[in-house]
């Protein structure tokens, strides 16, 4: 496994080694062992999650504010960008962010650590995101962040896609800017 350490610390770009021939290809998509070396962590994941999403969808920026998670998050069908963005405060880097594209041809993994906002674009026609979470999943301490507070900044590949406006949930329409966004304890 190749790992991309990225301008987070703790979130870092995973790429499995794949073996292709013109049958096709296999990979090891998670190997405990290979992924407590590449993180230096030994983690627990105690749910796997899986949407669906077509062109223009975007998600998050979500978080728990109990019960945190981590994320391991890939691309099984289709194309997104996906983005983490810091919430840890005092973190050297709180409120900054990094993005990468997960895809079907890339085989990319992103690994979110706890204490991190989560979002993604869809950028292909659809896209299937699987997902692997440290803690279950909390609705009463779900929070968003919104997606385009201009205090983080995020540059989302819009117009690169062919996308005027971004598909929202009414939850993620409302979400909070980060100076107002309740964050962990």
């Amino acid at each position: 496994m190749h790992v991309t350490p990225t301008a987070i610390a703790g979130v870092l770009i995973l790429e499995p080694r794949v073996f292709g021939d013109d049958r096709g290809f296999f990979m090891e998509s998670y190997n405990r062992r290979g992924f407590a070396a590449a993180t230096d962590s030994d983690i627990d994941f105690v749910q796997d999650n899986h949407s669906r999403s077509r062109k223009g969808v975007l998600r998050g920026l979500h978080y728990q504010l109990k019960q945190p998670q981590g994320k391991l998050v890939r691309v099984v069908n289709g194309a997104v960008f996906d983005v983490a963005v810091d919430i840890r405060r005092g973190s050297s880097t709180f409120g900054r962010w990094v993005g990468v594209e997960l895809s079907t041809d890339n085989h990319r993994q992103l690994w979110v650590p706890a204490g991190m906002a989560h979002g993604f674009l869809v950028l292909s026609d659809t896209a299937d995101v699987l997902y692997k979470t440290t803690e279950y999943y909390a609705p009463e301490h779900e929070r968003c962040i919104v997606w385009n507070d201009p205090a983080i900044g995020i540059d989302w590949p819009l117009v690169a896609h062919g996308i005027e406006s971004p598909l929202l949930s009414e939850k993620d329409r409302l979400g909070s800017c980060l100076a107002q966004a309740e964050l962990l304890a």
